[in-house]
């Protein structure tokens, strides 16, 4: 919240509440204020807008705040994306050749896909910061390596062995889905993605924020355990020609608002969401997954700093658009 009151220049008063902070019967809210560099704890009417940093899955509470200050006036509605939800709603799409195939882990037989593609990745349901993620190849000598995180294995089921019990018993307790592994293009050795952070901002439109290169640790392939943070533009001519940096950026910044639009459709009110996106050893971009509460702090990285207060600046800029909008129905009233 300092960074965000940090960086605004907006006329508007900010403060921050969870829902156990809400007293519905009052119609007021308890929350933290930021006044003269210390936080003061003050009783509040219902606001205009509410930028829902919760992780959550249900909109119970975001539900009844809307039936007092109006319907999408909280945005993020949902930001602890269902990756089957999402793979669906993009397979649907005009996007749906950009994403990679992907299974229900308990719904199909896991070798027949390793047979298939011999690099997948097993991911959680809900997941975020690449949390038990996990890399399955198909060796040519016929071994399967189970790895985390790492390149190097944690498992090694040798070809004679049975590979269903050992992802039964690997991924009992969550649910997971299966997705056709990319053989990524490296930079200088190491594993990396690009990050595109879509935004709504003061006239309420969708814009991309920033364009950055996740790098992984040597060895690693699990990009959110990020060994750099680097300016997709800085990064791209070690790989790319300036014209193909040019389309690439360009087909980026349309591929990640149309997934932003799609999702908001789907999902509900959304004011930022960020696409992840590998080129494999083609040259070409997929889209690996969306993120509905992205990571700020990714940019506090020295290449990347430049970001820092238009990313901070640009929630609040819509939220204020958003009360703007509801004062202009009030004065209609």
């Amino acid at each position: 919240m300092e960074l965000y009151q940090k960086y605004h220049d907006l006329n508007l008063r900010l403060f921050t509440f969870s829902p156990a902070d809400i007293q519905w019967k009052e119609q007021r809210i308890i929350g933290l204020t930021r006044m003269k560099g210390r936080w003061m704890e003050r009783t509040f009417p219902f606001p205009h807008a509410v930028y829902n940093r919760s992780f959550n899955k249900k909109k119970i509470t975001i539900r009844r705040l809307e039936q007092s200050i109006g319907r999408n006036k909280c945005f993020n509605t949902i930001n602890y994306f269902n990756k089957w939800e999402l793979h669906s709603l993009l397979k649907q799409s005009a996007l749906h050749s950009l994403v990679p195939d992907t299974f229900l882990l308990n719904q199909e037989n896991i070798l027949e896909l390793i047979n298939k593609y011999r690099l997948v990745y097993v991911k959680p349901l809900y997941g975020s910061k690449g949390t038990s993620v996990h890399r399955v190849e198909l060796k040519e000598n016929g071994d399967i390596h189970i790895s985390l995180h790492s390149l190097a294995p944690k498992y090694i089921c040798r070809k004679e062995e049975n590979i269903q019990k050992r992802i039964d018993d690997l991924f009992e307790r969550e649910k997971y889905v299966v997705q056709q592994g990319i053989r990524m293009k490296p930079l200088n050795k190491h594993v990396f993605d690009i990050r595109v952070l879509v935004q709504k901002g003061r006239i309420g439109e969708w814009t991309v924020s920033a364009v950055t290169c996740r790098v992984a640790y040597e060895h690693y392939f699990n990009t959110s355990m990020c060994n750099a943070v680097r300016d997709f533009e800085k990064v791209a001519p070690q790989f790319l020609s300036p014209e193909e940096t040019n389309k690439i950026l360009h087909f980026l910044h349309e591929v990640s608002i149309t997934a932003a639009q799609a999702a908001e459709n789907r999902l509900g009110s959304l004011g930022e969401i960020s696409v992840d996106f590998a080129i494999d050893e083609q040259s070409k971009l997929w889209i690996i997954e969306l993120n509905g509460k992205p990571q700020k702090n990714i940019y506090n990285a020295p290449s990347c700093v430049k970001y820092k207060k238009l990313i901070h600046k640009k929630p609040l800029e819509y939220a204020y658009y958003l009360s703007q909008q509801e004062n202009e129905k009030s004065a209609d009233r």
